[in-house]
């Protein structure tokens, strides 16, 4: 049966390639190695290989995570690995994920494979990368057990090194061991203080319990005179629960020297049997291996359930993360009129109102257009400001430039309805301006996509959302332009024609005969007219002054320096009652006929026809695939999504498939 850690084996050579955030959602069972520099990490590691394969030197060496996979294959099998390769015999291989098949026998060129390596992809300068290099060791002399060994923690940068490294290997280092699922093996120096050690620090800051640490003393044989580790490998000085093993290391001397792995198992073994005699059946490198090996599949075995689960969960995300961004197209003027007509159902949505999430801190979309066109409109035309008041002077001279060098008895017509079109006028500013609200408003709409069912599409394709944005900006252009031409026409309509036969108007004439019996001070007291026997002078900033008087008659007047008669003043009475009679008739006109024409002409108009104008200027197959480009940021998401859902299954099925053969 294959083993577990075959199984964990396949699984990290699945999510090798995969982002290293989103591989550790997954959280693999593995042994995380950690340990200061110069702790002995790499003697350590290549002792359990029992092969020299890393690199050495002074400063950080390991610039990047080493997933270490070693397989045991029995002597008579090793051959059949390589068949292939024309290999007749192998004792012992190694294989890079990063170089496909090439078959590594020479561990002098896995050294030097790890170096370029890591130079590509931490660069030369001394940084670190969290982007692993997965190496797989076959022989006869190992056990089955896989290591991620992660560079050493560090104090000060030194030479090429960043500034920040030790926060940089920190951070690394913290992401594999928090995991639940990581086994940590901490190596610490028997000559240095072991319960002050920056691996066993790390790792009771993440395992405070010592339930997933298992700790490496690394040369026992250099202590002080005088001193010995018993105590600590007897777990006296810091409880860690998978145990305390000590190990002899070759020095520098003996790896110049080319002194042999096994030599130096048997010596360490010599070492261990005279210093620590009752100790040294569970300590020494070679324990220190099987051990590892039984740990890591009893911890395996007891984190299958968690990762099937996880694995199940990750797919479920993947899965729903594409559905939201849509499938593959497969007709695209389907897709393009669908994406269209689902945008004009959503903005005449919003102007219609009742939308599924209503905003509550103000008015939005339609709402604002009907307060707009309402409350707005009606209030800017009831504006004193609006309405100019003429002065009875100002209206005298009207009448008097209308009869030129007669003098009617009777009030020309014509001087009304001048007066009445200059009221009139003043009316389409207010009008044009509730059309241009409007208008930005059913902008604002088109652009305010945040609850609209395409959002996704619209991300998903912004040169058709750019294209949708340009059709209707323009179409809206159109459309005010269109109900601004009706609207003046409107007041044309109005300062064409005074009816002055309109009910309304002629009913309220009928009062110019009980205005005749008004007193002729009430009406000055109302406008400012101050009165002396038979002279009327304007007052209210119209001063006037006669040049010369006779009887108390004024005989010269230029301009507003005149005298108002009794006829004077009823004219101007009769004048200013017909056309402020009038002009409130045409203002009650337009405040109902301007928001008519713009909910008829603008808003309804755009609802009815903007479909056909989308479909008109975007269905044509020659822009389909100019419209359904996907966005560089939705189509690189879309395939990592994809690459990473396709890792999951296959993770899925070897996890099943163990499984089903434990169920046999």
């Amino acid at each position: 049966m294959e083993s577990l850690v075959a199984v964990i084996n396949k699984l990290q050579d699945v999510f090798y390639k995969v982002n290293l955030q989103k591989s550790q959602m997954i959280r693999l069972p593995q042994i995380v190695v950690i340990g200061s520099q110069s702790s002995g990490k790499s003697s350590v590691l290549e002792a359990i290989v029992g092969r020299d394969f890393l690199p050495r030197g002074s400063g950080i060496v390991t610039r990047c995570p080493l997933i270490l996979q070693l397989q045991h294959v029995e002597k008579g099998n090793l051959s059949l690995r390589n068949a292939n390769d024309g290999t007749s015999d192998l004792s012992e291989w190694g294989k890079f994920e990063h170089t496909g098949s090439k078959i590594y026998t020479d561990f002098d060129e896995i050294r030097e494979e790890i170096i370029t390596r890591t130079e590509e992809i931490a660069g030369e300068n001394k940084g670190i990368s969290s982007q692993a290099i997965s190496l797989k060791i076959f022989s006869s002399k190992v056990v089955d057990l896989t290591l991620v060994d992660l560079p050493g923690m560090t104090k000060v940068a030194v030479g090429d090194q960043p500034a920040d490294i030790e926060a940089q290997i920190e951070k690394l280092v913290y992401r594999f061991i928090s995991s639940e699922n990581s086994l940590i093996l901490a190596v610490s120096p028997a000559n240095a203080d072991f319960a002050n050690s920056d691996a066993i620090k790390a790792a009771r800051k993440v395992d405070p319990s010592g339930d997933r640490t298992l700790a490496v003393l690394t040369k026992l044989d250099i202590m002080d005179t005088g001193t010995d580790a018993t105590e600590v490998l007897s777990g006296g000085v810091i409880p860690v629960k998978l145990g305390i093993i000590g190990v002899v290391n070759r020095s520098q001397k003996d790896i110049k020297e080319r002194k042999s792995i096994a030599k130096a198992k048997a010596d360490e073994a010599a070492y261990l049997q005279a210093n620590y005699p009752e100790l040294a059946y569970r300590n020494g490198t070679t324990y220190l291996a099987k051990q590892l090996s039984q740990i890591l599949h009893q911890h395996i075995a007891k984190c299958l359930p968690e990762l099937r689960e996880r694995v199940q969960q990750s797919i479920n995300k993947c899965q729903a993360s594409l559905n939201s961004y849509g499938a593959k197209i497969t007709n695209q003027s389907t897709k393009v009129f669908a994406v269209l007509s689902s945008f004009q159902k959503d903005y005449c949505s919003a102007i219609e109102g009742g939308r599924n999430v209503p905003n509550t801190n103000e008015l939005d979309c339609g709402a604002r257009i009907c307060y707009i066109t309402h409350d707005v409109f009606t209030k800017s035309l009831e504006d004193p400001g609006l309405y100019k008041k003429m002065f009875p002077v100002e209206i005298l001279n009207v009448i008097r430039n209308i009869q030129g060098i007669h003098s009617g008895l009777f009030i020309p017509q014509s001087v009304f309805e001048q007066l009445t079109k200059i009221q009139i006028k003043e009316l389409t500013i207010p009008s044009l301006k509730c059309i241009e609200f409007v208008h930005n408003e059913m902008k604002k709409i088109a652009l305010s996509q945040e609850h609209y069912s395409t959002k996704n599409d619209l991300t998903r394709f912004p040169k058709l959302a750019e294209q949708i944005n340009s059709v209707v900006m323009q179409f809206l252009e159109n459309r005010k332009k269109a109900t601004e031409d009706f609207v003046n026409n409107l007041f044309k309509v109005e300062l064409g024609y005074i009816n002055v036969r309109h009910p309304d108007f002629y009913e309220n004439s009928l009062q110019i005969v009980k205005l005749n019996n008004l007193e002729l001070n009430q009406y000055n007291s109302i406008n400012g007219i101050a009165t002396s026997g038979h002279n009327f002078r304007a007052s209210n900033s119209k001063t006037i002054k006669p040049k010369m008087e006779t009887n108390d008659i004024c005989y010269e007047a230029s301009n507003n320096d005149r005298v108002l008669t009794d006829k004077d003043i009823h004219d101007c009475k009769i004048v200013e009652h017909l056309f402020n009679t009038y002009y409130k008739i045409v203002r009650k006109n337009i405040q109902d006929m301007v928001p008519k024409s713009i909910i008829t002409f603008m808003v309804k108009y755009v609802q009815e026809n903007l479909l056909t104008e989308l479909v008109g200027q975007l269905n044509k197959p020659e822009l389909f695939d100019f419209l359904l480009t996907e966005s560089v940021h939705i189509a690189r998401f879309r395939q990592e999504t994809t690459d990473y859902l396709n890792v999951l299954k296959k993770a899925e099925k070897i996890i099943n498939d163990v499984d089903a053969i434990q169920t046999l």
